[in-house]
C-alpha cells in the first residue's frame, strides 16, 4: 500500500491549495497529538486500515499500541507532494503518507525512511 502511495505522490502533480493545506494540517495535528501524548487524539488520525494493522501487530488497543511506537519528534514541515487523494509530507526528522478520506484527510504511515530507490521502510503502517 505505502509502496502504491509513493509512486502516487512523487508524480509531482498539481494540487489545489487547500488540498494541500488539508493535507498539512492533518499532519501538524497528528504530530502535535504525538508530541503532547495524546495517543487517542492521534488515533482518531490514522486511517483505518493502519489503526487496525497497529492493533494487530500489538495486540492492544491504538492508544495504547501507539504509545509503544515510540515515533520521534517529526519537527518542521520541509515539503508536500500530493497526487489526487494521497499525500507526502516530508518533515524533518520523519516523513508521513496520509490520504483523503470522507472525513478529512488521515495518517496512512508514520515513522517512514528513505531507502534510495527502494521504497520508504515505516514503523507504522497500514496492511
Amino acid at each position: 500500500m505505502v509502496v502504491g502511495a509513493v509512486a502516487a505522490v512523487l508524480c509531482g502533480c498539481g494540487a489545489p491549495e487547500a488540498r494541500l493545506e488539508g493535507a498539512r494540517q492533518a499532519g501538524r495535528v497528528f504530530e502535535r497529538a504525538l508530541a503532547d501524548a495524546d495517543f487517542p487524539r492521534a488515533c482518531a488520525l490514522l486511517a483505518p486500515q493502519t489503526r487496525q494493522q497497529l492493533e494487530d501487530d500489538q495486540h492492544q488497543p491504538c492508544r495504547s499500541a501507539l504509545r509503544g511506537e515510540k515515533l520521534v519528534a517529526a519537527g518542521e514541515l520541509r515539503g508536500t507532494q500530493m497526487y489526487g487523494r494521497q499525500a507526502l509530507l516530508s518533515l524533518r526528522n520523519d516523513t508521513l503518507f496520509l490520504s483523503q478520506f470522507k472525513g478529512g484527510w488521515k495518517v496512512v504511515a508514520a515513522g517512514c525512511v528513505p531507502q534510495g530507490d527502494k521504497p520508504y521502510r515505516c514503523s507504522l503502517k497500514g496492511g
